[in-house]
């Protein structure tokens, strides 16, 4: 059975139909299947190709790797070995909003241990998880570069600094 057939640009076989068990919505598998239309003819595009998908869907499963493989006529193996080599791409599922938190020194000192606490106690996460409805995830980072908001935050593109385990809550709440 046919997992993507492009020619007719309809998903058949386990791409997006209604047998399948995938979370993957028709209009996702549509862009899915537009994107690997775009590139297939272009070679080196498979990163490309990968990133705008996981745009789409947030997260590689395997009837998506797959997709991708036949549709870009690539070994299946060698575009999990992509997938899984690059830490910009997920075979998990993600949150809708990342929220980055920083232990370097300068935020250590100055409390983001009570703060990580405080969120991995209050949505049942810990750090590398996301929450059960892929509200958030939870991230440890290094640096942020910003010792002087330590300690300091980042939730999708929103920097927060001075951030406290008594306010860190209220933060999250405008997060839906």
């Amino acid at each position: 059975m046919s997992c993507c057939n492009h020619s007719h640009g309809v998903a058949s076989g386990c791409c997006g139909t209604a047998e399948n068990d995938s979370e993957i919505t028709p209009e996702q598998w549509a862009e899915v299947h537009a994107i690997i239309a775009r590139h297939k003819e272009t070679p080196g595009a498979l990163i490309t190709v990968l990133r705008e998908a996981q745009g789409v869907v947030g997260y590689f499963p395997t009837e998506l790797l797959d997709c991708i493989a036949e549709g870009m006529n690539i070994p299946a193996s060698d575009v999990f070995g992509v997938v899984s080599f690059y830490s910009l791409f997920s075979l998990n599922p993600k949150g809708r909003h990342t929220i980055k938190v920083c232990t370097g020194t300068a935020c250590y000192v100055k409390g983001i241990r009570e703060v990580i606490n405080r969120i991995a106690s209050e949505y049942g996460i810990r750090e590398g998880e996301t929450t059960e409805d892929r509200r958030f995830d939870l991230e440890g980072v290094r640096c942020l570069g910003a010792c002087g908001l330590a300690p300091v935050m980042v939730v999708g593109e929103d920097t927060h600094g001075a951030v406290s385990a008594d306010r860190v809550l209220e933060l999250l709440k405008k997060y839906t």
